[in-house]
């Protein structure tokens, strides 16, 4: 049931069990979803917002879904891009558990090398391995510096 607020808006329904990732760069909750691999013919009922007023990041995505804890690893794909996210469980309507995000130093297997001539892009069993920098993502087998679009590029 979606009731409004009093200033004219949406308010999403409240979930029983699952997870809210809540202040998610304005923009990425599709890249959000797709990092998780929902794709719209899951069974899993999503609640979307997007562009959100917020006075902490001035806007914002939120998506909630249901019956589903999100796992370490897909956490460490969301912190690529949408690194202020918060993750809180829901539990019998009730936020259990709250925690923000954190990128690793190194993440591996996460993000594909855009660099066609990378050994993590051919056939050798080679997980990719970026170094995270403040100016963007490190390639620790070829040197690329992978700086936009990281969304794209990420496994």
């Amino acid at each position: 049931m979606t009731k409004k607020d009093p200033s004219g808006g949406l308010i999403i329904s409240p979930i029983k069990n699952g997870t809210v990732i809540d202040h998610i760069t304005a923009g990425e909750a599709l890249n959000v979803l797709r990092i998780l691999g929902i794709t719209g013919s899951t069974r899993e009922c999503l609640s979307i917002a997007t562009n959100v007023r917020s006075k902490r990041m001035g806007r914002k995505d939120v998506v909630k879904i249901e019956n589903r804890e999100l796992r370490t690893e897909e956490v460490d794909r969301i912190a690529l891009i949408a690194p202020q996210a918060k993750i809180n469980i829901i539990r019998d309507f009730r936020v259990v558990e709250k925690k923000g995000v954190e990128i690793p130093e190194i993440i591996r297997g996460v993000v594909r090398c855009p660099n066609p001539g990378c050994i993590t892009n051919t056939n050798e069993p080679v997980a990719s391995a970026f170094e995270v920098l403040p100016k963007g993502l490190h390639c620790l087998y070829c040197d690329w510096l992978l700086k936009d679009d990281i969304a794209e590029h990420i496994i």
